[in-house]
């Protein structure tokens, strides 16, 4: 019997599979990240279903019209080497051109380079995935503060605005706040996830990220721009080792965030 395949928009019910999926890559997300992103575009989450199954997946974040985040690029094993990544790849680029997106971007593996290569996209910058390992499992409390300092400050940061997606974030895992200086956090699969954090006073975002990781047991992952030294120089300082490296890539306008003031980056699938 033929199989049936169908190209979609995810849906709720598709999130204990599509956890599965990250999780089957070594990926970090939880569910509530892949409800994140379901309740940020609902209609550019996509997906490819074979005889109800999930098998791949691909996720396209807007913000605004002058910016779209690409992310979630997943095949399951089985379904691997069928085409199932650049038809969705190629689905989300045609929505994003719809829409009027002005600039696309990504965190590229070494080996996803070449698939948006072919789309047109180009490389920026390299971006380094840190990780400090501890022996227990859970953050301990943080003290947290409420102001909203992010709402004013981020879009001079990240080049655009992302205010729904901190909203978002702040709903479930308030930020830290020192000065003009704010740092989010969540849970992973097996990691706790520092970022995003901005922050116009290296001192300010030392002591935030310092006071995060020394009072905590968990395990974390740090994703950062090497070009801020101070961030890197910081991560060194607190006991993070390099563990992966990606490449930034970029299709259309040239827009860039302020590497001197990005401490933490949202995600690879966030921006």
């Amino acid at each position: 019997m033929a199989e049936r395949k169908t190209l979609r928009a995810m849906r709720a019910e598709d999130v204990p599979a599509a956890f599965e999926l990250s999780a089957q890559a070594g990926w970090n997300q939880t569910e509530e990240d892949w409800r994140t992103l379901l309740a940020l575009a609902p209609e550019t989450c996509l997906a490819i279903e074979v005889d109800r199954q999930l098998a791949a997946t691909t996720t396209l974040l807007c913000y605004g019209q002058r910016l779209a985040w690409i992310g979630m690029v997943l095949t399951r094993l089985e379904f691997q080497r069928r085409g199932f990544a650049k038809k969705l790849f190629s689905e989300a680029l045609k929505r994003a051109d719809e829409m009027g997106i002005e600039t696309i971007k990504l965190d590229a593996t070494e080996q996803g380079q070449h698939l948006y290569e072919q789309f047109g996209f180009r490389g920026e910058e390299e971006i380094v995935r840190w990780s400090r390992q501890n022996s227990g499992t859970e953050p301990l409390t943080v003290v947290r503060s409420s102001l909203p300092v992010w709402r004013h400050l981020d879009a001079n940061y990240f080049g655009a605005d992302r205010l729904s997606l901190l909203e978002r974030l702040a709903e479930k895992n308030p930020p830290a706040v020192r000065g003009q200086s704010y740092l989010f956090s969540r849970p992973g699969r097996t990691n706790a996830y520092l970022g995003p954090c901005a922050s116009d006073n290296p001192e300010d975002a030392r002591k935030l990220i310092s006071a995060y990781v020394e009072n905590s047991q968990c395990s974390w992952y740090w994703d950062l721009l090497p070009g801020n030294r101070q961030a890197a120089s910081t991560a060194r300082d607190l006991g993070f080792t390099p563990q992966r490296h990606l490449l930034r890539m970029a299709r259309g306008k040239e827009i860039r965030e302020n590497r001197d003031a990005i401490y933490a980056i949202a995600g690879f699938e966030l921006g």
